[in-house]
C-alpha cells in the first residue's frame, strides 16, 4: 500500500511548516508520510506557535527545525511551499501549492490562533484531495 508523501517547505521551519506537518500528522495519522524543512532553519520553533499548538493539544515541544533537502522534495508526492519563494527547487512529478499564509513571526497569540486555524482548514482540504483510499488507516 502506497501512502503519500507530503513536503511542507519555507524559510525558518519555525512557525507555519511546523504547524502545517503538525495538523497533517494529527488528522491524517500514519496515512501520510510527512515532511518538513526550510531553506534557512531557525534555531529553535517560535515559542508563540508551540503555545498555540498547545492549546489544541498539539505538542510541538520537541519538534526542531531543519533544512529541507533535495531528497524530502524529490520524494515527495506534493510540495506545499509557504513563503519560500525561488528557494525551493521544482522538480516535475510533483504537485506543489503555495500557501500564502502569515508568518507568524512577531505576532501576538491571537494572530498566530487565527493563522494555526487557517492552516488546519487547508490541511484538512488537502486531506480530502489526497487518495487515502489506499493507504493505510491509523488504529
Amino acid at each position: 500500500m502506497n501512502k503519500p508523501t507530503v513536503m511542507f517547505a519555507c524559510v525558518h521551519n519555525a512557525g507555519r511548516s511546523q504547524m502545517a506537518a503538525a495538523w497533517l500528522r494529527h488528522l491524517a495519522g500514519d496515512r501520510v508520510r510527512v515532511l518538513s524543512g526550510g531553506s534557512e532553519p531557525a534555531a529553535r520553533v517560535n515559542p508563540i506557535v508551540v503555545e498555540a499548538m498547545d492549546e489544541i493539544g498539539i505538542d510541538l515541544t520537541q519538534e526542531r527545525p531543519r533544512a529541507w533537502s533535495t531528497e524530502d522534495i524529490r520524494s515527495a508526492d506534493v510540495v506545499v511551499t509557504m513563503g519560500c519563494g525561488d528557494t525551493c527547487p521544482i522538480f516535475p512529478g510533483r504537485r506543489y501549492l503555495d500557501w500564502e499564509i502569515d508568518d507568524p513571526s512577531g505576532r501576538s497569540i491571537a494572530a498566530v490562533r487565527a493563522i494555526r486555524d487557517e492552516i488546519e482548514s487547508r490541511v484538512r482540504r488537502l486531506i480530502g484531495d489526497l487518495d487515502l483510499a489506499t493507504a493505510a488507516s491509523p488504529e
